[in-house]
């Protein structure tokens, strides 16, 4: 039995053992000067209290032993009381220093909930890390690359996690089962075939450690859209069409920029899909922009099934399952 205990007590945390035998120091010590000097400390909660003021070399004054014995016990406590207490408070600053070392660089699981995850880091995931902690409402964001020795973002909304998004232990330290979404960028350091495979190949460890998680996945090639659905991607951003949607757009316009100023606008506005209320059902387009416009939103189009239609014909009637693209 006393060897159970001892091995028992030899696997707990430096910090807890320090903190046993300092407190039964200061018990025995306690009982040893209330026995020396019943008269001095009348009872053993008095020998206490004055063991760890003494110990602590705090030392109030309000008890102090006369007879040698007791003296002798008070010198012994200083020399052992004062080491055991700068042990503990220097292994308590060791374990905070090691700590906050650990969660700068990425070894330390988050244990939050609703939050965003954001895979790489590049420019892209730079300034949308930055957008969202500047908001006027911040979500929690858990970052994960391989490639950062540190967290990047000096910000209390940004948990950093280092290694590979596409190994389960990693993923896992980002609490993915009560996150919100995941956001997959692509590593453009690769070409960009082996730049899909690699998102596709984190979006398959995603889903298969949680499937209800919803995922957007950054896409370079064309081809690996589909592989991309497949692989169980609730959205692709295609960034290549959407730069060459932009160059296009550049070539045919006379230098206005028109296209370059609708995106900064939308930077500071949001684009959502909502659903019709009861009383829109029926109600034509042109009716139901004009009370959105009082309520400060901007409709810009339906989405029908898999179809979207943007602008459409003002006489066209809201349907029961349409969803409403409104800028807010």
């Amino acid at each position: 039995m006393p060897n159970r205990f001892y091995i028992s007590f030899l696997r707990l945390p430096l910090l807890i053992r320090i903190l046993f035998i300092a407190l039964l120091v200061f018990l025995l010590f306690g009982i040893f000067i209330h026995l020396a000097e019943p008269k001095t400390f009348p009872s053993i909660f008095d020998g206490i209290w004055w063991a760890i003021i003494t110990g602590t070399t705090v030392g109030y004054g309000d008890y102090v032993p006369h007879s040698l014995i007791g003296r002798f016990i008070a010198l012994v406590l200083i020399l052992l009381g004062a080491g055991i207490v700068s042990s503990y408070f220097g292994t308590l600053a060791a374990a905070a220093v090691t700590k906050q070392d650990a969660l700068l660089e990425g070894k330390i699981q988050f244990k939050g909930k609703c939050h965003i995850i954001i895979i790489g880091w590049n420019e892209r995931s730079r300034e949308l890390t930055d957008k969202i902690i500047r908001s006027n409402t911040p979500q929690m964001i858990v970052l994960i690359d391989e490639t950062l020795e540190a967290n990047p973002v000096h910000s209390k909304f940004v948990h950093f996690v280092q290694g590979k998004g596409h190994v389960d232990e990693t993923i896992m330290k980002s609490n993915i089962t009560e996150a919100e979404k995941v956001l997959i960028t692509a590593d453009r350091g690769n070409d960009e075939l082996q730049a899909d495979m690699n998102s596709i190949l984190t979006l398959l460890t995603i889903k298969g450690l949680c499937a209800e998680v919803k995922c957007i996945v950054e896409i370079l090639t064309a081809e690996q859209v589909i592989n991309a659905y497949r692989a169980g991607a609730d959205e692709v951003i295609q960034s290549n069409k959407l730069t060459s949607v932009f160059m296009i757009n550049s070539l045919h316009s006379n230098g206005d920029g028109l296209l370059s100023d609708f995106v900064h606008q939308l930077q500071e506005s949001r684009l959502s899909a909502c659903t019709i209320k009861e009383e829109e059902i029926g109600k034509s387009i042109l009716e139901v922009c004009h009370q959105l416009l009082n309520e400060g939103n901007l409709l810009i189009g339906i989405k029908r099934g898999e179809e979207t239609l943007l602008n459409p014909p003002h006489s066209i009637k809201i349907e029961k399952n349409d969803l409403l693209l409104i800028f807010k």
